[in-house]
């Protein structure tokens, strides 16, 4: 066996063994809840307001309207002997329909917030996606994983903070114009 041939097997060898810790890099990985950088971005923060206010005024009919119906069956529960037959039907007949007028006012409002609520938070939640992944090639991260999907993870790992701070310096939000 010639000495060039027994070089040839250590040569590649000292080449890969060069070579491996290139491909072998630990990939560099953070953590992130989702949810909270979300909800905690003043954007949503803002919405939240604006939608209370905006179905305030639903809210508070829908709450007369059960006060109104507590009322009716106290009276009916006060009045059981005292109330004449028409009177009590009267009662039972307007209980009826707030109750139905209730429910169908509580129906709506719940569908409605649903509806923007949902619209809101899908926007916001891409909108979270693109800086998280903007944030990571920044911070030349390999790979976010969601919190709520991992066991243990390091605190410094969690990126949630800044990617809340990264949305809103990207999307900032107007401040509300006084006495509104």
């Amino acid at each position: 066996m010639s000495l060039r041939m027994g070089l040839g097997p250590i040569a590649a060898c000292a080449a890969f063994l060069t070579l491996a810790p290139l491909s072998f890099a630990q990939p560099k990985i953070a953590a992130i809840s989702l949810q909270k950088a979300v909800f905690d971005t003043a954007e949503i923060k803002k919405a939240s307001a604006e939608m209370e206010a905006r179905y305030k005024p639903r809210a508070d009919k829908l709450r007369e309207a059960q006060e109104q119906i507590a009322q009716i069956s106290q009276r009916l529960q006060g009045g059981a002997g005292q109330l004449t037959p028409q009177a009590e039907a009267e009662l039972q007949n307007e209980g009826k329909r707030l109750q139905k007028e209730a429910q169908r006012t509580q129906d709506d409002l719940q569908a409605d917030v649903q509806a923007d609520r949902q619209d809101i938070l899908t926007k916001a939640s891409q909108r979270m996606v693109d800086i998280v992944k903007k944030l990571a090639e920044e911070k030349g991260i390999d790979m976010v994983v969601e919190q709520q999907a991992t066991v243990y993870f390091k605190p410094a790992l969690d990126i949630t903070a800044e990617a809340t701070a990264a949305y809103d310096k990207a999307h900032p939000v107007a401040a509300a114009p006084v006495g509104k």
